[in-house]
This record gives C-alpha cells, structure tokens and sequence, in this order.
C-alpha cells in the first residue's frame, strides 16, 4: 500500500476502536423510583405549592420527559414490569401484594437484574419491593426469606418487604430480617391472632395519625395497617426514619462498589401512605404530610447526586427518575392530603391517578441524567419504565433472550436525548391485577377498554370514587390530554383499529418481536 493511503487508513482504524469502546461502555445505573408520585407534584413539572430543587436539579442538567410513563397505575404490576421488562397482566399475582405473598418473580425469569450481572455489574436493591418473598406457602419471617431478590439478579438487597401501609414493620437483609430475636419471633397473618390484638377499630383513640378507610388493623408506632401480626420488636423500624435508612444503605452500596459498574435501584417508599415523614421534615410544605414526604423525597435524591458528586462518578452513571403510579390524595389515612391542597394539583394538567388508566394514573415525572453525555433538554417522546430493560441492554452491549422481556423496546436512544432518536409508538396502560381494565396509547389516540363499567379516581383532589364511564372511550391526545371528551362516535374506524391492535398485543403473549 502506498505510503500515502496509510494515514487514513490509520485514522479509519482508530476511529473504530474508539467507536466499539465507545459503545461497550458500562455506566454505573441509579434507578430512583418514587411512590405515588403525580406529574405535578415536582417544581420541574409546574408545581407552585412546593419546592424541590434537587430534582430540579437533576431535570435541569438532564432531559426532563413530558411523555414519561409507569406502566401500571399501582405498585406491584409496575415494578414487576419495571424488573422483567414484560406487562404485568400477562403475569400471575400481579396486583397488589398482600402481606404475606410469595414472591411473584420467580427464580430464573429474566430481569434487569440478571442482564446487568452477565453484563458485569454490581446489584442492589434498596427499599419498597412489595413483590413477595418467600416460596408458595409465602414468607418464612423468622427464617430465611427466600427466594426473593438475590435469586432474580439482585447481589444484595435492604427492603421494606412490602408496603408500608400493611404489615410487618422491619426491614429484610438479603435474606433475613435483621435484629430479629428469637425469643420474640415474627408473626404475620391474615387473621385477628387474639380476641384483645389492638386495632384501629378497638383503639382508635390512641392512634398519632387516624384511618379513614380500610387501615384498621394492627397498630404499630401509632398507625393502625392493613393485616395482623405480632413479635418481632426489636426488629421494628419507625416510620419516621424509613428515608435516611434508604439514603444510608444506598451510599454505602455506592461506596462499596465505586470500582465497578454498579447497579442501584433506588425503590423509595415516599410518597406513599401513611405519610410519616421525618421529624425534620415535617411542617416543610402548606400541603401537609403529602407535600413534607415530598420534600422529604427530593432530599433523598440530592443525598444520592452529593455521593456520586464526591466519588467523581457523575460522568460515569446514568440516572433515571420516575414513579411506580400517579397520585392519590385520601389513600386511607386522614393526613389532610385533601384539606390542605389548596391548588396545588398532583396530576398537572391530566385527569384521573392511582387506580385509573386515565393519564394522571400512568403518565408521571420521567427525568434522565448523565454528566456530559446527556444534554439538558426537554423530550416529547414516549418513554416507558417497562423499557429500561431493552434500553440497558442496549446501552450495555447485552443481548435480550428471546424468551424475556417480553414488552420492552431499545429507547435508549431517546432516553439519552440522542439526535433523531424515538420513543415508543404505542403502550399498553393498566390499573391493578387481571381484570382486564387496559388503555392502549398509539400515536396521540388512546383508547380505553374496562373490564368492569366504571373508571376508578377520575378527579384526584377529592375522594375515591368509582364513576361509570361506557366500556369503550377514545380521546385524542394531542387536542384533549385531560381526556375529557370521549370522541369514538366521531371516530369509530379509529377506536376500531385500537381496539383490534389491543387485542392483538394482549392475546400474542408479547409485543416485542
């Protein structure tokens, strides 16, 4: 070869190997996944009631997503999506979690997880999992809690088991529930175990926060929860310190595994109920309780953004930022949600939250953040939490199995702010369980499809309600993103087409090919 072709060929060459390094790189991964959490509830999204600057923080050197989205309008089906990149009706058990469920993600199903250890990364989980521990007979409480995280990818986990709201109160360590004393063992069941257990039926009187519908159960730190149980004391957490808890295991996790590639799904409890925000906290916000767990959540995120700032691993991890479902006001507890939110609105401009497949319900704050390689910005397009499987395996040179992941899509691209990079072009919302309530978004159409003839928290800022709505509603997005004027008669071939592809999605098994 001439001696003059060298040079470009030489740049050619090097300009690959920096390209496949380039593509084979591993950031460290932080999932922060916030609780009961309304596209309005954040000062980045339009609220005005309240601040939270870091996140604002986070949305101002990240891309901030106005088509962010869960894919369930209630924990468990959307954390199960979130883990195993497959919609949760498709599984079994998927709604809400009773206190004593086995675990609903059994070992050897594919998750995040496990894609990212082949990949080479550090696992943990820290925080609400509300995914069941335990074999088919459900959590042995004084044993070991297996299986659980660590036989679905995770090398180590520090959990609250289920939700806060339903017993029991402690804390599990990869297997164990830690501090527990033998001579005081753990019971939970389903059932009252003595006729004079306390409750919040028999001793309403000495609760610090009342119960206005159905957490009128066992008492414990002076709030009656869903479920019984007994024992256990010295293994008991205060409500209070759940925050800091999740702040100090994530950091030390960090600090553990600043050397490798990690992976941190930061699965907070905030803001579901009962809202017992920290002392310190409290009384930070006009809004109540909801509005102080709100703060209270934003500090949890610049704790985790300061770690990472005095490590020197910004540059070198990608944060996500969303929530499990949209908001709830009155969920059980009388912690002046309602009496006390003024204006402020925890669906911004949509209608419907918790419980419903109305936007307010799936469509929740979506921010992603990566020093120096994602540029600040705001994305329009559609992004999902059920992607974050396809699009880290993408990120992290990992290939999907064939029988996995069943509905998660490579958006990588669009979650990294990329040039021309697109989201989603339809995605399946549900509201909880099998029951057969979907909504199906395509392009700026969306079609609801009920399974039972009602719609369920149409209007957050008051009570639960249930309101009888027709078994089919088509709503054009791009001129009516509240979903208030139900246009199939308009548009019937439309809502014909939907319905069709919706069926197809549900009865093919997967929607990823």
């Amino acid at each position: 070869m001439p001696r003059a072709l060298w040079t470009p060929v030489l740049i050619a060459c090097f300009t690959l190997i920096l390209s496949s390094a380039a593509h084979s790189e591993k950031p460290n991964v932080v999932v922060i996944m916030a609780d009961d959490l309304g596209y309005g509830d954040l000062s980045c999204y339009g609220a005005t009631s309240l601040e939270t600057p870091n996140i604002d923080r986070l949305a101002a050197g990240g891309l901030r997503f106005t088509n962010g989205y869960c894919s369930a309008s209630t924990c468990t089906p959307t954390r199960y999506s979130m883990l195993t990149g497959t919609y949760a009706f498709r599984g079994e058990r998927t709604g809400i979690a009773p206190p004593t469920a086995p675990a609903i993600i059994k070992p050897g199903t594919e998750t995040v997880g496990t894609m990212l250890q082949r990949a080479g990364y550090a696992t943990a989980v820290i925080g609400k999992w509300h995914l069941g521990l335990g074999g088919p007979e459900g959590p042995d409480w004084n044993g070991d809690l297996k299986p659980g995280p660590l036989e679905i990818g995770f090398d180590t986990c520090f959990l609250l088991p289920t939700t806060n709201d339903r017993v029991p109160q402690v804390y599990v360590h990869d297997h164990r529930v830690p501090n527990l004393d033998p001579k005081d063992p753990l019971w939970v069941g389903k059932k009252k175990p003595s006729p004079d257990h306390p409750t919040g039926q028999t001793h309403r009187d000495t609760l610090k926060m009342d119960w206005s519908h159905g957490h009128n159960s066992t008492i414990h730190n002076g709030i009656s929860r869903i479920g019984f149980y007994t024992g256990g004391h010295a293994a008991r957490f205060r409500d209070e310190d759940l925050a800091d808890k999740w702040v100090e295991k994530s950091v030390e996790f960090i600090e553990d595994h600043q050397k490798e590639p990690f992976f941190l799904f930061f699965s907070s409890h905030d803001i579901h109920v009962p809202r017992i925000p920290h002392e310190r906290f409290q009384g930070k916000t006009s809004l109540g309780f909801r509005g102080d767990a709100i703060v209270e959540l934003d500090w949890c995120v610049g704790e985790l953004m300061k770690t990472l700032d005095r490590l020197n691993l910004t540059e070198n991890t990608l944060v996500v930022f969303c929530s499990d479902n949209g908001p709830v006001m009155d969920d059980g507890y009388k912690d002046e949600a309602l009496e006390k939110v003024g204006n402020h609105r925890a669906g911004g401009p949509f209608t419907g939250g918790k419980y419903s497949v109305y936007e307010g319900g799936t469509r929740t704050p979506f921010i992603t953040s990566w020093k120096g390689r994602i540029a600040p910005g705001t994305s329009d397009e559609v992004v999902c939490t059920i992607d974050l499987a396809g699009s880290l395996a993408a990120l992290t040179d990992q290939k999907l199995t064939s029988d996995g992941y069943l509905d998660s899509f490579d958006v990588i691209g669009a979650m990294l702010g990329d040039k021309d990079a697109k989201g989603r072009d339809h995605l399946v919302q549900q509201d909880n369980g099998n029951n057969g309530t979907l909504a199906l978004r395509s392009g700026k159409w969306k079609l609801h499809r009920y399974g039972k003839n009602f719609a369920r928290n149409v209007v957050v800022e008051k009570k639960l309600a249930n309101t009888k709505v027709p078994k089919l509603q088509l709503f054009d997005l791009e001129n009516d993103p509240a979903e208030k004027k139900n246009v199939i008669d308009q548009h019937p071939e439309v809502a014909e087409r939907l319905k069709k592809q919706l069926d197809e999605i549900v009865q093919s098994g997967r929607s990823r090919s």
